[in-house]
């Protein structure tokens, strides 16, 4: 890797690094970079899986504030990633790299519509609550928790956009802010990254310099997001999140 290539590589690690703790979508930065400086795709996936778990644990740091009274939550949840990112792991070792090309698109532009949509559902899942008596579930009830375990499992295949699915799935069925729910996300995405990462030391190829490259970059880049994403309000966090979805499925679409 000549010094150029390893300036792009840790570039696009801050960057993903950013991208991923603000909304996710980071690997669609990272991933390009590595297939361009000629690592074969699955060795460039798992090396970007192992690089971006500083990232992932640097923004959960940085939204520890939002975390705070969340601690149950995230640990029921949390089984659920690693489960799915164990899961996902084992299927990139098995399924062809084409496998999830037709639906990945697909999931990310729901998951948009839903981001976009959620205020307004969830104004009317609270009347209806109100009229009928029921309590909101502070944890989601099974719903949350099976889609949780099946993003996670497209999470630990190739990390594409995951933020955007969880963001998503836990604003339809939780009754909080978006930076809390955002806070949680950070840390679902780094036991998916971590679990799968572990499980791909054993078994698969990849690259040491690009891992420690993409580990320093996205570990800035962690820190960088979570300054920037607490300040957002939240309409301004909905736009960007339903921008960086537009251009992942924009790429994702591209030949």
């Amino acid at each position: 890797m000549s010094i150029w290539e390893s300036l792009a590589v840790l570039a696009a690690g801050i960057g993903a690094g950013t991208i991923n703790t603000i909304v996710g979508s980071g690997t669609l930065i990272t991933f390009p970079v590595l297939l361009g400086i000629g690592l074969p795709p699955v060795t460039a996936t798992v090396s970007n899986a192992l690089g971006l778990i500083p990232g992932s644990v640097s923004g959960a740091i940085g939204y520890r504030e939002e975390l705070k009274g969340q601690r149950r939550l995230v640990l029921r949840l949390g089984v659920a990633a690693a489960a799915g990112g164990l899961g996902g792991a084992v299927l990139l070792l098995t399924l062809p790299s084409t496998a999830f090309e037709t639906i990945v698109p697909v999931l990310v532009a729901l998951a948009l519509v839903l981001v976009v949509l959620q205020p307004r559902i969830s104004a009317v899942v609270q009347r209806r609550r109100a009229r009928t008596g029921t309590v909101t579930r502070t944890d989601g009830g099974p719903v949350l928790f099976g889609g949780l375990l099946l993003a996670s499992v497209y999470g630990g295949y190739f990390t594409a956009a995951q933020g955007i699915i969880y963001l998503s799935l836990m604003g339809m069925l939780l009754d909080d802010t978006l930076q809390r729910l955002n806070a949680v996300k950070n840390v679902l995405a780094a036991i998916v990254n971590s679990i799968a990462a572990l499980f791909f030391l054993f078994v698969a190829d990849f690259d040491w310099t690009a891992v420690l490259l993409i580990a320093v970059g996205s570990a800035v880049g962690g820190q960088l997001g979570a300054k920037v994403g607490r300040r957002l309000p939240p309409v301004a966090l909905r736009i960007f999140i339903v921008v960086v979805g537009t251009l992942a499925i924009v790429q994702l679409l591209l030949p």
